[in-house]
């Protein structure tokens, strides 16, 4: 193979992970969705199978999609795994404990950015977003209550979502890619506001979870969950090397 062999060879495989990365990133191809097979990007592409499988290992190993055995290639669904928390839908903790789970929403409307949303979701002031409230029950006893801005530039079609079914927090994990997310963990005393969505008297001790995810460098949403003081978050994580 000479030197301009391998130089096509490496602009395929740059346009190959490209291609399909902006197509995960920009939401064309949705988690689950079947990524072409190693054949068929050989002929739309007119490169080496090996260019190919190259391509698709780096976008594995990156978390972009799963590669499974005699089945192909598939979008991966959203996840992350640290040593703070997993992103999770709350239906799901609910599940998890054995109750019965249901929510309701409290309040949603679109509105434009506030100086103080451009400082807690890094959007510019003016920026439309979808504000909606919801309360999730374990059985018949109030469990989380979130409180969750959605940046309408990144995921315009929130604007459009009846979440009466299907909570904004599940919808966005089985609908929207995203690439980064970070947690924040806080210890509060419950407003009166919190308190009779809560139903815990005014100043109890209550546990605070802020998320925020990112679309490359794109804010997607914030939000904040308020359990109770009895909520119990629990990380499982291997060493790295460091202590």
């Amino acid at each position: 193979m000479d030197g301009s062999d391998v130089r096509q060879g490496a602009a395929l495989y740059e346009r190959i992970l490209g291609d399909v990365r902006a197509r995960i990133i920009s939401g064309e191809w949705p988690p689950g969705h079947r990524v072409p097979s190693e054949h068929e990007f050989t002929i739309a592409y007119d490169c080496s199978r090996m260019t190919v499988n190259k391509a698709l290992t780096r976008l594995a190993e990156a978390g972009l999609i799963e590669r499974r055995r005699r089945a192909g290639s598939f979008v991966a669904r959203p996840h992350s795994q640290s040593a703070v928390l997993k992103i999770s839908d709350v239906g799901a903790e609910v599940a998890e404990l054995g109750l019965r789970y249901h929510h309701e929403v409290l309040h949603q409307a679109i509105r434009r950015a506030t100086r103080l949303d451009r400082d807690l979701l890094g959007v510019a002031a003016g920026t439309g977003l979808l504000e909606i409230s919801c309360r999730h029950f374990a059985g018949d006893t109030p469990f989380c209550l979130e409180r969750r801005v959605i940046s309408l530039t990144a995921v315009p079609e929130a604007a459009r979502q009846d979440f009466r079914d299907l909570g904004p927090g599940a919808w966005l994990v089985a609908h929207v890619p995203w690439t980064r997310a970070e947690h924040r963990i806080r210890a509060t005393s419950a407003s009166r506001e919190v308190a009779r969505a809560m139903s815990v008297p005014a100043g109890a001790a209550c546990l605070v979870v802020v998320r925020r995810t990112w679309r490359d460098a794109v804010p997607v949403t914030r939000v904040e969950l308020t359990y109770d003081s009895s909520h119990v978050i629990v990380a499982r994580f291997t060493p790295a090397g460091t202590i």
